[in-house]
């Protein structure tokens, strides 16, 4: 009768009984990368689309773009992103620029994820053409990118969400614009400035009225939250109030009397110019 000899001491087992264990260690290690990835998954575009076409759950993606290529993300007027944007000239180079935002906070550690509400970063724009990307609400403008970019007065700023997408309110990407040549570190004797916020079909503040010298510039300051058009009677000036977007309207006070200036689809009395 033949025994059966124990297995020598240092055998290597057989292949086969290694690959069950091997295959469950594999899996256990690929479950527990994929938890302990670093980033937010929450807020990165989805596989297999760009940044500018992470649909999200934050407003409705339009088709329409900002002009650069970057589709719109529209969201109601109520509680939507603003901007405003204020240059002046700086001491030493160039211009300093500020944007003042509203339900809106500056993001850059998010910048590429996905769009949440009320997130981003701004754009700015210099007559139309794209100049600069702002993660804060302070940009020093220096006079070499105004050279670079083929000069230029006009500075446009708009909100965007961390995918790129443009923040818009009734299909209008929300942007504020500037003039730099308007700009100066002190208000200008020779111009009244009034400035006027619509929102919820109320003027804010509470019309009134402006006592104006003839001869003077008015400019007048008009931020609408629904499409409108503005009125300056006696003057027959006429502009657009996109959703979202602060309209200017500058012109002289040459003729005497009470002028009342208003909106036409809301018909809405902003302010009287009393000019004498």
């Amino acid at each position: 009768m033949t025994r059966a000899r124990p297995a020598a001491r240092g055998a290597r087992p057989r292949p086969g009984r290694a690959r069950p264990a091997l295959a469950l260690l594999t899996a256990a290690v690929l479950v527990l990368g994929a938890g302990a990835c670093g980033g937010r998954a929450t807020t990165h575009h989805k596989p297999g689309t760009s940044h500018a076409e992470d649909t999200g759950s934050n407003g409705r993606l339009l088709k329409a773009d900002d002009g650069d290529g970057h589709r719109l993300r529209q969201v109601d007027a109520d509680g939507a992103p603003e901007v405003d944007l204020a240059v002046r000239p700086d001491s030493e180079d160039g211009w300093n620029v500020h944007l003042t935002v509203r339900h809106f906070r500056f993001t850059p550690d998010s910048v590429g994820g996905g769009a949440l509400a009320g997130r981003g970063h701004a754009r700015l724009f210099l007559d139309g053409h794209p100049l600069a990307r702002v993660y804060g609400a302070w940009f020093h403008l220096p006079a070499s990118l105004l050279r670079a970019a083929g000069g230029g007065t006009r500075l446009t700023a708009g909100l965007y969400a961390d995918d790129h997408t443009a923040w818009a309110v009734g299909s209008a990407p929300v942007r504020a614009a500037a003039t730099l040549g308007d700009a100066s570190a002190s208000p200008d004797p020779d111009v009244t400035t009034i400035e006027l916020a619509i929102k919820d079909g109320k003027v804010s503040p509470a019309p009134g009225r402006t006592e104006i010298e003839k001869g003077r510039t008015v400019r007048l300051r008009v931020r609408s939250d629904r499409d409108d058009v503005l009125h300056v009677h006696g003057y027959d000036r006429e502009a657009k109030l996109p959703a979202g977007r602060t309209v200017t309207v500058t012109f002289t006070a040459d003729r005497t009397g009470l002028f009342e200036v208003e909106t036409h689809e809301s018909d809405l009395l902003l302010t009287q110019l009393a000019v004498r």
